[in-house]
């Protein structure tokens, strides 16, 4: 574990000889970081600061007398937080928020949220910096660029870290796979290691072929998303592009339909046997139904229309749906549609990973994660393995069934576990992870739960594989290679 180190008032001047310097490297950098940062807190802390520099904010409070902390909008727009503890251990981690968040532009109490959220970080030492991306909607690269442009931003202001980490939840765990394939292919690079949790790791052009299946199996037994009397749009689309429906209108035609928010006892026979049949064609567990329906609706909206043009990226032409109780009559009902191959090309080229990595990657995963199921692993696991990366990859699961949010003392323990191998260089195995918690446990509290056993079974165990979809990873590096000379490939910032 990176030994814990105080900021003294000499670093503070050393830090503010750094900004001299920033400026006059500043060139080195353009395009990436130029133009000013604003401060998104108070009107008065923005006047008091250089147009350039982070401002002062107060910390969360949770870290209330533990740490400095620091709100900013890089020159993209995007909105940051930053905190160093009082006793810095020298080392940086650059976390990446899950979502995709679907706001038109960057929200300024995102970090600030996700810092109070992974405090725990902050307590073991670790500075701390977040970015709030520059806009809402999909768009992994950009994402990644966001985080990297924070950790140049974060040097330029108090100097390169002894070591610097890369951690991504849900969502940021595909935006940190990429962030290390991007900007730590190599070694000596930027970033020294990786943490996944809860990652959403099967990349875009597959990760959400479940969502697709529940999109087209749920209209087939609801017919009213949308409705017979409204104006008709392929599902794939997730919603047209006019569409104002909302996302409490959206829960009222779920409840509609299948009753999933009343007792059993009150609801209707064809309601129960709905929901029965959408879950056991789907495996989307019911507890988080009514959210994957808002990914498959809105979230496909904004990939389709948002970031793709109006191009398709989805299929389930080949996909045999079962599990209903009447199977034959689903699978002759049921909408089904090709993608556009250059949409699928983008979206590829935007989230899917190629598993060329160079630095360690730790992995922490629910068992029972009911959004980005367990199986996301396996997709990353077979990823590293198709590009004989794999060496540099521990996998770890726990008998936790929560996607947003796991125990603080695994958090710590996974940071401290993936520092001593960066530091030693010895890597450690599932069993040994496990081993070390108790002592994290102590001080944090909320449970070990790991399972050192446990490996995840292949993705298409779990979600209907398509045509030439079983060999991973789903974009090569060599197909990356080749899609980025072609102007405009992937999906705009």
């Amino acid at each position: 574990m990176d030994r814990p180190r105080p900021i003294t008032s000499g670093f503070r001047t050393w830090s503010q000889t750094l900004r001299g310097r920033r400026k006059a490297a500043a060139a080195c950098i353009a395009g990436i970081l130029v133009g000013t940062l604003a401060g998104p807190a108070s009107a008065s802390a923005s006047a008091s600061a250089s147009a350039d520099e982070p401002v002062s904010a107060a910390c969360p409070t949770n870290l209330t007398g533990k740490a400095t902390c620091y709100t900013g909008q890089d020159a993209n727009g995007a909105y940051y937080a930053i905190a160093i503890p009082k006793e810095w251990n020298g080392s940086l981690v650059v976390h990446a928020h899950g979502g995709p968040d679907l706001g038109a532009g960057s929200d300024p109490e995102r970090s600030i949220g996700d810092l109070e959220r992974w405090s725990v970080m902050v307590d073991e030492g670790y500075a701390w910096a977040g970015s709030s991306y520059r806009r809402g909607g999909y768009g992994t690269r950009m994402a990644a660029a966001d985080t990297e442009n924070l950790r140049r931003l974060f040097v330029g202001e108090f100097g390169t870290p002894k070591r610097t980490y890369v951690h991504g939840q849900s969502w940021g765990g595909n935006v940190a796979a990429k962030v290390v394939e991007t900007y730590g292919a190599r070694k000596h690079g930027p970033y020294d290691g990786a943490l996944l949790t809860n990652g959403v790791l099967g990349g875009g052009s597959r990760g959400y072929d479940y969502r697709v299946d529940l999109r087209v199996v749920y209209q087939y037994y609801c017919q009213n998303h949308p409705r017979p009397t409204e104006p008709q749009y392929p599902l794939w689309e997730g919603l047209r592009a006019t569409s104002t429906m909302t996302a409490a209108g959206l829960r009222a035609r779920l409840q509609e339909c299948t009753g999933f928010a009343s007792a059993p006892q009150e609801r209707t026979a064809p309601q129960q046997r709905n929901l029965d049949d959408i879950l056991a064609v789907t495996g989307v567990p019911e507890r988080t139904l009514e959210s994957h329906l808002r990914f498959a609706t809105f979230t496909f909206r904004d990939i389709v229309h948002g970031r793709l043009g109006g191009r398709n990226p989805f299929s389930n032409q080949g996909v045999r749906y079962s599990g209903s109780h009447d199977d034959e009559a689903l699978n002759a009902g049921v909408e089904r549609f090709s993608a556009d191959a250059t949409a699928v090309r983008d979206l590829s080229y935007d989230s899917d990973i190629t598993g060329r990595v160079a630095i360690p990657v730790l992995t922490l995963h629910a068992i029972d994660d009911p959004t980005a199921f367990v199986e996301h692993e396996a997709a990353y696991r077979d990823s590293l393995r198709g590009a004989h990366r794999d060496r540099h990859l521990v996998q770890t699961f726990t008998r936790e069934s929560e996607h947003s949010g796991l125990s603080n003392a695994e958090y710590a323990n996974s940071i401290s576990a993936l520092a001593t191998w960066v530091r030693t260089g010895k890597k450690p195995t599932p069993r040994s992870v496990a081993a070390s918690c108790a002592a994290f446990d102590r001080t944090y509290g909320g449970g070990c739960f790991y399972d050192p056993a446990f490996s995840p079974g292949s993705y298409a165990s779990r979600v209907n594989p398509r045509p030439g979809g079983l060999r991973w990873p789903a974009m090569t590096a060599a197909q990356e290679k080749s899609w980025s000379r072609i102007d405009g490939v992937g999906i705009a910032p």
